[in-house]
């Protein structure tokens, strides 16, 4: 992921369906989705701050302006998407701030993925009803 260009660092994160690619530059601490401000584009407080927490937890959030652009999903994978790439780049930015990030538990892509509907039923695991008559 460390792929440096004119000192930005990049970082995928992955939740559910939603895919963030996310650009650290050196800043003031702007973060910027989807051309949207932050508090814009995530509404909920519990989703500004899940999204914002690699920063909070380093100590890193003056340091950096984060572009990132985020597709597929719903608000709150794609803010644990944001999560997740933020960590990311923030280990290809400064390799020290890992131990950290991965105490956090913020480096484990979570592998929990929505369950197939099986043919012969309404769902996943719902079965139709059973008629004996």
């Amino acid at each position: 992921m460390a792929a440096e260009t004119k000192n930005e660092f990049l970082g995928t994160g992955r939740r559910k369906t939603a895919v963030a690619r996310v650009r650290l530059a050196s800043g003031k601490g702007k973060i910027t989705i989807n051309g949207r401000a932050f508090d814009n584009y995530f509404v909920l407080e519990t989703q500004r701050w899940q999204a914002s927490q690699p920063l909070t937890v380093t100590g890193t959030a003056e340091k950096f302006d984060v572009r990132v652009n985020v597709a597929g999903g719903g608000p709150n994978g794609q803010a644990d998407a944001v999560r997740h790439g933020i960590a990311r780049a923030l280990i290809s930015a400064d390799a020290a701030l890992r131990p950290v990030l991965k105490a956090e538990g913020m480096l484990t892509r979570d592998s929990r993925m929505r369950e197939r509907k099986k043919y012969g039923q309404p769902g996943a695991r719902k079965r139709f009803q059973y008629s004996k008559r």
